[in-house]
């Protein structure tokens, strides 16, 4: 395997591979969701993990996060484009995972 190759499968796993980051990418396939909805679908993940993990994946580009001035205070989570490209890699190591 040539070191380009090695490279690019770990910047990969360096943005996918945090313990929940896979998870939270799975639960956003196909859906704009909101904090409390991803804690309800992730009930083991801690909460200061969820908000770290959130800010990660928005910070790598995966995700969006858009607050709204409701009252009270609303936040969505919604994967872009560069997030959906995941997908098929994200079921293909849950089918593997199984």
């Amino acid at each position: 395997m040539k070191i380009k190759q090695i490279k690019a499968i770990k910047a990969t796993l360096d943005i996918v591979c945090g313990k929940w980051k896979a998870a939270i990418l799975l639960v956003l396939v196909d859906k704009t969701l909101r904090f409390s909805e991803i804690k309800a679908r992730l009930p083991k993940v801690n909460h200061q993990t969820l908000i770290k993990q959130l800010k990660d994946l928005e910070r790598d580009g995966l995700i969006t996060r858009t607050k709204y001035d409701d009252i009270p205070p609303r936040v969505e989570y919604t994967l872009t484009e560069y997030g959906k490209e995941l997908e098929q890699l994200l079921k293909d190591m849950m089918d593997w995972g199984e």
